[in-house]
């Protein structure tokens, strides 16, 4: 199962200009395979993105087809926020 990162006190999924396998860019919720590596991609992944608390980060596994529905309620669109609430819904913000 897919591994995301989830916001401690927001419940905010990290989502941001990624790359498909196709060389393509889209704009979505940043996945690894599994939870060793993003534990260890997680800090510097973040400090690239400009986000220096990384400990207000957890990773959190996520269900394939979760995922899948959370890039399609982003809408391609980075003007997005995306939140993963405690029952497992989501809950889609326009940033201001």
């Amino acid at each position: 199962m897919p591994y995301v990162l989830k916001h401690v006190s927001s419940s905010e999924l990290f989502a941001c200009k990624l790359i498909n396998r196709y060389d393509l860019t889209y704009y979505g919720v940043k996945d690894w395979d599994d939870e060793t590596t993003a534990q260890s991609d997680k800090t510097p992944f973040l400090a690239a993105r400009g986000e220096e608390n990384a400990e207000e980060w957890n990773v959190v596994e996520l269900d394939e087809m979760k995922l899948k529905m959370a890039n399609v309620k982003l809408r391609n669109d980075p003007s997005f926020r995306l939140f993963l609430n405690d029952d497992g819904t989501y809950r889609v913000e326009r940033r201001e």
